[in-house]
């Protein structure tokens, strides 16, 4: 045999599976970096679109004040100027206020600059904005101060809209910053479903299109859709996985020439790859259990915030349930509470404190604890509300609270519901029902010491009254209306004793994956 036969065999071999190793590892690099992609598109695409609320929620509660106060102009600035400048938390550089019988006449009142809505853009896009239950969006891409307008009106028949304005930086050019969580993406925002550069909103690179693989994603923003493209500026997996082919190529070739350690090195990588591979394992494994641990007792503290137990109430039945959302392991900010007054009398507490995380729960804590105060002075719910209004501000806490409290006459058959801001109870019997659409106040904290006002409503026989939050009703993609009229369905059809029917509207009407908490609270009159 000619004796550079084994060596050849072996360099043969040895490149061969060298160049197997090599084309491997490149693809599992490239298959892991668009996945990661994959996912940090979705992580992204999610911030944006929290964004919406604090948008939406500043001029939704202005057109509704100014439809309260007859469109006062005081109260009007008052309210939304902490949310016009350039400072942080401010999202707006000029908010105006429009009467829709007369938007010919221009801006009725104007917070900040004023607006670039021209007289004969403003009536068509206003008038959609009446009939519009999303936010409406008016992006204003060209010229040299590009910007985007937001129109809101009150829910319902209203008299006015909040109209505002963003500025855009110049040529749309915003570099994410070195200390964010997407500093090594490239992005580009666009308006509409696909990308042109005429609808590019902001990037983070001076000339379009962004280089390198990308990865798309669509946000629903009010009325329109918003394209998001992102693309690595350096590996996602770290440099690496991206060093690895040329290391395993190299390697290969080095090792090739010496047959005799080929095989060492093949099988000492493998084993490597194999402890590597478990370790991950075990690592996924810890993170899951550490990760189950963390939401057990973020639930347990949720539930320690809630009532331990429901009064007993003679001649009526009630009963309450919680089922928290699927946003991770922070604790919420809803609750519910039935306190007894007297013998008679009872007070159905239902509240909603805005976002999520321990800030949230202590003002929850600190609401339900002042309410508890409150009762046991026999204050009604107007007074209980208006004296809430003095302990919370949003400018200072940053949280607002919705709650609405409902005095419970059991043997006079009697109802008496004021309300902040929060959904409205639903009343059923065996002939019917409706939601107890009473005088509405603003949230708890977004104006201190305002007067809430009550009503009263009579209960027919065996009737049922239920309380709730809006992780009930609420669905993405759907108006609050169609949510309400779903669970008014679900409650007359549903005959049930009120243990069992309180479970069903909670498995029947959540969906599959909630990420929002709900709490629901019912009082059924037994005569």
């Amino acid at each position: 045999m000619w004796p550079y036969s084994w060596p050849v065999l072996a360099l043969l071999i040895g490149f061969a599976v060298t160049a197997a190793l090599t084309i491997t590892a490149h693809a599992l690099y490239t298959h892991n970096e668009d996945r990661v992609l994959g996912l940090r598109v979705k992580e992204e695409a999610q911030v944006l679109a929290t964004a919406l609320p604090g948008v939406q929620t500043p001029l939704a509660s202005s057109a509704a004040l100014a439809d309260a106060t007859n469109g006062n102009r005081r109260k009007f600035r008052a309210f939304i100027q902490p949310y016009v400048g350039l400072g942080l938390g401010r999202p707006f550089v000029s908010v105006s206020l429009w009467q829709l019988n007369a938007i010919g006449r221009g801006p009725k009142v104007v917070v900040g600059t004023s607006p670039q809505l021209s007289p004969g853009a403003a009536k068509p896009f206003l008038t959609h904005a009446e009939t519009n239950a999303q936010l409406s969006v008016r992006p204003m891409l060209s010229g040299p101060a590009p910007n985007v307008g937001y129109a809101m009106t009150a829910h319902g028949a209203s008299a006015y809209a909040a109209y505002a304005e963003t500025v855009l930086p110049a040529q749309h050019y915003s570099p994410a910053s070195p200390s964010s969580a997407f500093s090594d993406l490239n992005y580009a925002i666009y308006v509409g479903n696909t990308p042109q550069p005429q609808n590019v909103v902001l990037t983070s690179v001076r000339h379009l299109p962004i280089p390198g693989h990308q990865a798309v994603a669509k946000i629903p923003f009010g009325d329109i859709v918003l394209t998001l493209v992102v693309s690595a500026r350096r590996p996602l997996g770290g440099t690496l996985p991206q060093s690895l082919p040329w290391i395993i190529a190299i390697t290969g070739a080095v090792l090739t020439l010496l047959a005799s350690l080929l095989m060492f090195r093949l099988s000492q990588g493998r084993e490597s790859a194999t402890r590597l591979a478990h370790t991950l394992e075990d690592i996924a494994a810890e993170n899951r259990r550490l990760y189950g641990e963390q939401r057990d007792i973020a639930q347990t503290l949720q539930h320690s915030l809630l009532p331990e137990e429901l009064p007993r109430l003679h001649g009526a039945d009630v009963s309450a349930r919680y089922q928290a959302g699927e946003q991770g392991v922070d604790v919420g900010g809803d609750w519910y509470d039935v306190i007894t007054l007297d013998d008679d009398r009872v007070l159905m507490v239902v509240g909603d404190v805005s976002g999520r995380g321990l800030r949230a729960a202590t003002t929850m804590a600190a609401l339900r604890h002042a309410i508890l105060a409150y009762a046991a002075e026999n204050h009604s719910p107007a007074e209980i509300l208006t004296k809430l209004s003095r302990l919370l501000s949003v400018t200072e806490g940053g949280k607002l609270a919705t709650v609405m409290c409902a005095a419970l006459e059991i043997p006079e058959h009697q109802v008496t519901l004021a309300s902040a801001g929060h959904l409205p109870p639903l009343l059923i019997d065996d002939t019917g029902g409706g939601f107890l659409d009473g005088p509405v106040g603003p949230p708890i904290g977004m104006e201190q010491g305002v007067s809430y006002r009550a009503k009263t409503y009579p209960v027919p026989s065996r009737a049922t009254l239920l309380g709730f939050t809006d992780g009930l009703v609420e669905r993405r993609g759907e108006s609050l209306d169609q949510g309400l009229a779903r669970l008014r369905r679900a409650a007359m059809s549903n005959h049930s004793a009120l243990p069992e029917l309180l479970e069903s509207l909670l498995s029947n009407l959540r969906g599959d994956r909630p990420e929002d908490d709900t709490a629901i609270v019912g009082i059924r009159w037994q005569a």
